[in-house]
């Protein structure tokens, strides 16, 4: 007995013959065309119970027959499958109706399962989202990792839900958090983006809900806080793992209760925002160690989400290459190539700047070369870490760093007599930290700032200010 008759249109003679034959194995009765035109007037004579549709055929794309069908017979499930494996394709078969997105190529079981699923759950019309403008990619890559979370995004534009988007320093956070705003049912209201990280731990409250005059000194006026400022719109908070306890009692109410109130103030405003929080640290060691409460952790690990290193994503790494080349252009650069096996040197870096660190070395490869091909000499120049294979060992140790810290804050503590140490003591021991750690990275630079910054992670100009702060003597000569 027959589980159903399945449509499927795609121009590849192939797909349909391993589709037909995969899913009549397993009951499905199969009628396959290689045009959208034939699709549709199946669907229009009222036949199947299920379509599978390419994206590109050779009379009408695929994802513009959706809004069609789903006008027409509503509860008809649609998969959508494409060898257009980005963001803007995923998204736009979730906006136009489509039960679910597979990118070529996808395993034959994973297909069967959809279909099983899609048959087997009530039916329920999708609201129409308004498609958005222009082609310009939020996000590059069609390796897996990256295609598992454009389904994931894609999924999520129609929704108010809480998102944490966990990943290493430059995998991309905030775009991720922009591209679920700017695609998503909230892309009319403001785009709000504040890093705990970047803002003195004092002044995180009023930053966050404003505070009114005469709160404390200095506050001469009233002045609205982020919250207020991404009203009907997103609030992305980054680096959520530094913002201070107290901070975090009052964002709890605000998820809690959907209102807070002002430094200073009295009467609680209601608020309606959409939350996307990001870290590069974990949540949960910090919660083991007291520093982060474990109920708010909750309530914005609603629907997390991980970024994976560039490391992880390798294969990404000529496209992104090419969509920075790209901008270059578009930024008055000159117009550079990379040679197959300077590419291939990057595919094996290790990246530990992740993305950024791959975006500020192509600036840099078309700002300062005159070459119009990149060549490996060049990239292995620029480039201070080696590869792998190449890397020396870390020295052996009988202490973890952690033990070693540790051990020398505890004096800190211990030369007061029980009391607690003066205040300022996270500014004197981060300065303690940094001043030798810039010291010895700009040593094993020779002096070369750029590199310094790339090593360290920082902005050039964050490098610069530090230096002169800290008053850290550099080689004349070097930049």
């Amino acid at each position: 007995m027959s589980k159903g008759t399945i449509l499927v249109a795609d121009d590849d003679r192939g797909i349909r013959t391993v589709l037909d034959q995969a899913l009549g194995r397993v009951g499905y009765q199969v009628r396959s065309a290689g045009t959208a035109a034939a699709l549709w007037r199946w669907v229009s004579d009222g036949e199947g119970d299920l379509v599978i549709t390419d994206v590109v055929m050779p009379d009408e794309n695929g994802l513009d027959l959706l809004p069609r069908i789903k006008k027409l017979r509503p509860d008809l499930p649609i998969i959508v499958m494409s060898a257009q494996n980005t963001l803007l394709t995923a998204v736009k078969a979730t906006e136009r109706g489509a039960y679910e997105y597979l990118p070529k190529p996808f395993d034959i079981r994973q297909l069967i399962n959809v279909v099983d699923r899609a048959l087997s759950l009530p039916k329920l019309p999708r609201a129409a989202v308004v498609e958005p403008e222009g082609e310009k990619l939020p996000l590059i890559g069609r390796s897996s990792a990256m295609q598992d979370i454009y389904r994931i995004l894609a999924r999520l534009m129609a929704t108010d839900l809480t998102v944490m988007i966990a990943g290493e320093s430059g995998t991309g956070k905030e775009l991720v958090a922009r591209a679920l705003h700017d695609y998503g049912k909230r892309k009319g209201g403001p785009f709000v983006a504040v890093n705990m990280a970047a803002i003195p731990r004092e002044l995180i409250e009023s930053e966050l809900f404003g505070h009114e005059k005469g709160a404390f000194t200095g506050a001469t006026t009233r002045s609205a806080g982020r919250f207020e400022q991404a009203e009907a719109g997103t609030l992305f908070l980054d680096e959520i793992g530094d913002m201070p306890l107290e901070a975090q009692t009052r964002l709890l109410r605000v998820l809690q209760q959907g209102e807070y109130t002002t430094v200073g103030g009295r009467v609680p405003l209601k608020t309606d925002v959409r939350i996307i929080a990001a870290t590069n640290r974990d949540l949960r060691q910090l919660i083991n160690q007291g520093l982060f409460r474990e109920d708010l952790f909750y309530r914005l690990n609603v629907v997390p989400i991980r970024l994976p290193p560039l490391r992880e994503r390798s294969e990404d790494i000529p496209d992104l290459v090419r969509h920075f080349l790209s901008r270059a252009v578009e930024e008055g650069l000159p117009s550079k190539t990379i040679a197959p096996d300077a590419m291939d040197y990057l595919k094996r870096y290790r990246w530990p700047g992740n993305v950024r660190e791959l975006e500020n070395l192509v600036r840099r490869l078309t700002a300062l070369y005159s070459e119009e091909v990149i060549d490996l000499t060049i990239v292995e120049n620029e480039l201070a870490e080696p590869l792998p294979s190449q890397s020396r060992t870390e020295p052996e140790s009988d202490e973890s760093l952690n033990s070693a810290v540790e051990r020398h804050l505890s004096r800190y503590f211990e030369a007061h007599g029980g009391k607690l140490p003066p205040a300022g003591l996270y500014d004197r021991v981060l300065r303690e930290i940094e001043r030798p750690l810039i010291s010895l990275s700009l040593g094993a630079t020779r002096g070369n700032q750029i590199r310094a910054a790339q090593l360290l992670g920082l902005n050039r100009n964050t490098l610069r200010k530090k230096i002169r702060d800290l008053e850290i003597p550099v080689i004349r000569g070097l930049k």
